[in-house]
């Protein structure tokens, strides 16, 4: 009959093995980094403004440490989710294909995770009831919502203000109310700088191409175009604006009936990747000069417009940086939830490309 072999263990050996299986806590990260507790625990929730040496170190040893904040005691102790909603339309194939989108996600998720938050998508694409969003706002399972213009109907936006629910626009809604907060590019001012441009490099006669008249950005733009032809002192007429539709032939036959017109059109501002694709296309095929003939300008610097032939000059909308404000502006309304309406409107900027440069008829 075999005998059990007795094992020894002493009392700093159990000591050690508790240490290196018991998770670890804020104490433990505090005194690796050598601050309060309290500190570690404002850069965990995001409390406060904390200097980013300090916030690294801490984020360092919690990575060192293994350590994972427990979100139910978290929520328990302050009242909070720690989650943040963003809304798109998943009825939409383009929205996860589309460049634009993916930088103002990334830029929102990027915000959320340095305050210790995370970010739940969900989809509006039942738009009869909005069921999913509303669930998440009347059973407080988020802290705040950002949501796409499209997706702000009045119904929910009553829901919203109705519950008191910090929320946040992305892009200027058509019905501004007292309590909207809503976040978008200057797409006014963008139009009167691609307007400015081309004036100064020598382009006489400029026609706007517009998808349609109904979004607000495209109202925007042609708000802009319209006061930089007149200051410039060229005729503000009715047909220099352009609708084109979305489809290559409806382009290309809005294109064709802007030539027959004005046979001295030397310049066209797309406003979007699309259009300017498509109106290259046509030129192209009408064996039009880029830009010696017409020179092209389109807003959105998509990802392949600097590859087209000739590269494009873009106005420039940072997408990344429209999806940070957004962010850190829902939490500044999370914290203090009775601040006046905040419309913040971010700066665009012209990017030179090759098919604008018309060399000897630059004006500097």
């Amino acid at each position: 009959m075999k005998r059990s072999a007795n094992v020894c263990i002493n009392k700093n050996d159990i000591r050690k093995i508790g240490e290196n299986i018991m998770p670890a806590t804020i104490k433990d990260i505090a005194k690796k980094v050598g601050v309060n507790p309290s500190t570690v625990s404002r850069v965990i929730n995001g409390t406060a403004s904390i200097s980013e040496e300090t916030r690294q170190k801490i984020k360092d040893a919690m990575k060192e440490l293994d350590y994972h904040p427990n979100s139910l005691a978290r929520s328990l102790v302050n009242g909070s989710t720690f989650t943040i909603g963003l809304v798109i339309d998943a009825g939409n194939s383009d929205a996860f294909s589309n460049a634009f989108f993916i930088r103002s996600v990334s830029a929102i998720e990027a915000v959320t995770q340095k305050r210790g938050f995370n970010l739940l998508i969900t989809s509006d694409s039942d738009k009869e009831d909005n069921s999913a969003v509303k669930n998440l706002i009347l059973e407080k399972k988020i802290d705040g919502i950002i949501l796409p213009v499209s997706a702000a109907t009045e119904e929910l936006i009553d829901l919203l203000l109705g519950n008191h629910f910090p929320f946040i626009v992305l892009g200027e809604p058509d019905n501004v109310r007292d309590g909207i907060h809503w976040i978008d590019m200057d797409n006014k001012q963008g139009a009167e700088d691609a307007v400015n441009y081309l004036h100064r490099m020598g382009y006489e006669k400029t026609i706007l191409l517009v998808e349609n008249r109904i979004t607000m950005f495209e109202r925007k733009r042609i708000q802009g175009f319209q006061a930089a032809i007149g200051l410039n002192g060229k005729d503000v007429a009715e047909n220099l604006i352009v609708e084109c539709g979305e489809e290559s032939n409806q382009i290309g036959e809005a294109i064709q009936r802007a030539l027959n017109k004005y046979p001295d059109i030397d310049s066209i501002i797309c406003t979007n990747n699309v259009v300017a694709y498509e109106t290259l296309k046509f030129l192209k095929k009408k064996n039009i000069a880029i830009p010696g003939s017409i020179g092209i300008i389109t807003f959105d610097n998509y990802p392949l417009a600097e590859y087209m032939d000739p590269p494009l000059t873009v106005v420039d909308i940072d997408t990344y940086k429209l999806g940070e404000e957004a962010a850190n502006t829902l939490f500044s309304i999370i914290r203090n939830p009775g601040q006046h309406r905040k419309e913040v409107l971010l700066s665009t900027r012209i990017i030179e490309r090759e098919s604008t440069m018309k060399g000897e008829k630059r004006k500097k």
